[in-house]
């Protein structure tokens, strides 16, 4: 690992020196599309869900399988140093039968971005880090840890009707979770069964689930929460008879599966959630009564004198009110009223500052844009008063955890380039976390006192790393050795180039990066632009990229290789990353145009007449757009799920960048006519691939579908290839090998002299 980190700092170095380096210093080191997506990955098996257990003796996480990196298993190594250890895979519990998920199961994995199977998640359960709770194949299982080494328990018997989202109580005797649409408690000693604490649940009506537009579009994947005392909870109610249906007919190479979900399309019906306090003891619900103009349920939760507390949003996503129920009934009174003219962005920043008491109570942790640019304030609960806390020259991305006294954040650095730990205390001043360095991208953990933090370090050209770090100054990290990479990664982690573009707007800097062809050939070379182009994300920054292979690889199919974070991307200021308000498809494609006519002016050796163009979701719609636009400067694109016609998409996230679909007389508003590609279909005389998986719920086929129908009837050549059964992100490693033969073969036919 030594070895690999001193590689990477001298490629970063070289980076730095990039325009002046000859590619053809040194021998270029083979690589193939097989290798690129072998196993065991090039990056070596990369960790996640990284915790510290509640007494601060363990670090756990879950860890792909030596034997198949596409199963997890959860691991353990103690926090003080020490060789890591398996405590349970999948195997080892189902004993020889098959893993076994429902649609739904299915479905909220997809919600979570959990592409492999095997022990999915897990909790630590209780406060004394002895016991960690898991579901597999629709059971839960505890495993304990005891002085002969971990011991599984099956907990709950019924394969066919799963348990749920699974959640331990504070003191870790109970566990709540959700079978058959009903809310159940159940104790953890193996003595009474369990029990249910609702009823009435029906196919559209259940307890204790987050909704599809939370879990997708908001990052709530919860629909109930435990009371600081567990003996209440918090539980939200889900009526989706309201929401249309969509019938996905899942595709396969023998069969045709239909499957009906409640998707609720730009414009239409959201299900109706309502909130409820639970006596555990004998299930007695109380209402919550939201506000009159709350639409969505964005968080949820208990202070710590147990008042309970919701963040509603209104449907244009314009307001963000947290409001507390005294008592645990209604009405509730309104703590903090947050607005934007375009959207509220939802966060996870709040917190009860103990340590700080306002009007004779704790003040609460808060983040908000209206500066300009996101930090971190400090609000009185009784009178909403608030005061600054950050004054970061660029914006916080979250609190990590605090202590009372001290809150520590991630913030952004070098233009959004980079992300750093800080520490700042309740008068404002604050430092930065030991381990700071450019070009690197760090974000943390806390555990339950803030004494110390699970940090993960990324870099470009070195995949993440954890170490225990104390938040006090001065002393020394404990590196958790994890699964070191191929050595073949460092020789062959692409040197990149910054390259300066300005925005279509003529000043707005962009970050983009460059990496030169490596096929040793003269004369200018074909290139392949790359963006995602969408709100909500960035993909060139200096963290670990995914994408550091594939680069490698394209570079040595001759290729120069060039990615973009269009204006409307995250961590920059609002007025950056607001771009996207009513301009899908405008502000995205300038930019990326204005980005592709600069390039060769800023480079040397690219051909302007042979630079393609990839995407996937978002990245697919502006592949495709870019695409529909008689002054593309592209030759060619590749789109992967793209969206096409965005009535067709859901109502959070649609919504909250283009308004409602429709005008009041009958017809679509102007930010949907603009953003539509199936009017533009005629438009098309490039080469274009696109791809899709047939039982994607995410970005549904039927975008696809009228995209080849409206295609076929302008009498426009394209090219097609669907993957049978997959979803949104067309996962498995024989799938995705043959998706980049196949971009791979496209491009070699379209960028070719």
């Amino acid at each position: 690992m030594t070895a690999f980190r001193l590689t990477s700092r001298l490629l970063a170095l070289a980076a730095a020196c990039a325009p002046a380096l000859s590619t053809a210093a040194a021998p270029v080191v083979p690589l193939s599309l097989e290798r690129v997506f072998g196993d065991p990955p090039l990056q070596g098996r990369v960790v996640r869900q990284a915790e510290i257990s509640p007494d601060g003796a363990w670090v756990s996480y879950l860890r792909p399988s030596e034997s198949d990196s596409d199963q997890l298993e959860l691991w353990a190594q103690p926090a003080a140093g020490g060789a890591p250890r398996k405590l349970v895979s999948a195997a080892e519990v189902l004993g020889g039968r098959s893993q076994q998920l429902t649609e739904a199961e299915r479905m909220a994995l997809e919600r979570k971005r959990i592409s492999q199977g095997g022990i999915t998640g897990y909790q630590w359960c209780g406060p004394s880090g002895k016991a960690l709770l898991f579901p597999l194949s629709g059971d839960l299982y505890l495993v304990r840890l005891t002085d002969q080494g971990p011991k599984a328990q099956r907990l709950t018997q019924d394969e066919q009707v799963p348990e749920q989202d699974p959640n331990c109580s504070p003191d870790g005797s109970r566990v709540a979770y959700v079978k058959g649409g009903e809310l159940w408690v159940q104790p953890l000693d193996g003595g009474a069964p369990g029990r249910a604490l609702t009823k009435g649940a029906t196919e559209t009506r259940f307890w204790g689930l987050a909704e599809f537009i939370a879990a997708e579009e908001l990052g709530r994947q919860r629909g109930y929460w435990w009371s600081p005392d567990g003996k209440q909870l918090l539980a939200l109610n889900v009526d989706e008879s309201d929401v249309p249906v969509k019938t996905r007919a899942q595709i396969f190479a023998d069969r045709t599966t239909m499957t009906q979900q409640r998707y609720p399309g730009a414009g239409d019906n959201n299900a109706r959630v309502t909130a409820w306090t639970l006596q555990v003891a004998d299930g007695r619900a109380t209402p919550l009564p939201l506000p009159p103009d709350a639409e969505y349920i964005a968080r949820a939760g208990w202070f710590g004198d147990g008042t309970p507390w919701l963040q509603t949003l209104t449907r244009d996503q314009h307001k963000l009110a947290l409001t507390e129920y005294a008592n645990g009934t209604g009405p509730g009174r309104t703590v903090i009223d947050e607005r934007d003219p375009a959207w509220v962005e939802v966060h996870d920043d709040l917190l009860e500052i103990d340590g700080l008491q306002l009007s004779g109570q704790p003040a609460l942790l808060w983040s908000s844009e209206a500066s300009g640019r996101r930090q971190l304030e400090l609000v009185d609960r009784r009178t909403g008063e608030r005061r600054p806390l950050t004054n970061e020259p660029e914006p916080v991305a979250h609190r990590v955890c605090s202590d009372g006294k001290t809150v520590v954040y991630a913030a952004a650095r070098d233009r959004g380039r980079s992300r750093e730990l800080f520490a700042v205390d309740m008068n404002g001043q604050s430092r930065v976390l030991d381990g700071a360095q450019p070009r690197q991208w760090r974000d943390a953990r806390g555990d339950g006192d803030c004494a110390q933090l699970l940090v993960t370090r990324g870099a470009w050209g070195e995949p993440p790393a954890l170490s225990l770090q104390p938040v006090k100054a001065g002393a020394a990290p404990v590196a958790l050795p994890g699964d070191a990479p191929d050595p073949l990664l460092a020789r062959i982690v692409p040197a990149p180039q910054v390259v300066d573009i300005t925005a279509a707007d003529g000043r707005t800097p962009l970050n983009a990066l460059y990496f030169a062809p490596l096929d040793g050939k003269p004369g200018p070379h074909p290139v392949i632009a790359m963006a995602y182009g969408g709100p909500g994300t960035s993909t060139t920054n200096w963290n670990w990229n995914r994408d550091t292979v594939l680069i490698a690889y394209w570079q040595r199919r001759g290729y120069g290789v060039f990615t973009l974070d269009t204006r409307g991307m995250q961590n920059r200021d609002r007025a950056f990353t607001r771009a996207h308000w009513h301009a899908f498809g405008e502000v995205d494609v300038d930019d990326l145009f204005a980005a592709v006519r600069q390039l060769p002016k800023q480079v040397a050796g690219v051909d302007a007449k042979r630079i393609g163009f990839f995407g996937w979701s978002y990245g697919g719609f502006l592949a495709e757009r870019a695409m529909l636009d008689a002054d593309t400067p592209l030759a060619a694109a590749v789109a992967v799920a793209p969206p096409t016609d965005w009535t067709l998409y859901d109502t959070a996230y649609t919504e909250r960048y283009l308004g409602l679909p429709q005008d009041g007389k009958g017809g679509q508003t102007a930010p949907y006519r603009q953003a539509n590609l199936i009017e533009r279909a005629r438009l098309l005389s490039k080469p274009l691939l696109i791809v899709h998986g047939t039982a994607d719920d995410n970005v549904l086929f039927e975008h696809t579908l009228r995209m080849t129908e409206a295609l076929q009837d302008a009498s426009r050549p394209f090219e097609l290839m669907i993957y049978p059964g997959k979803a949104h992100g067309i996962a498995g490693r024989s799938a995705r090998l043959h998706l980049y033969r196949t971009i791979d073969a496209f491009f070699a036919r379209t960028l070719a002299r």
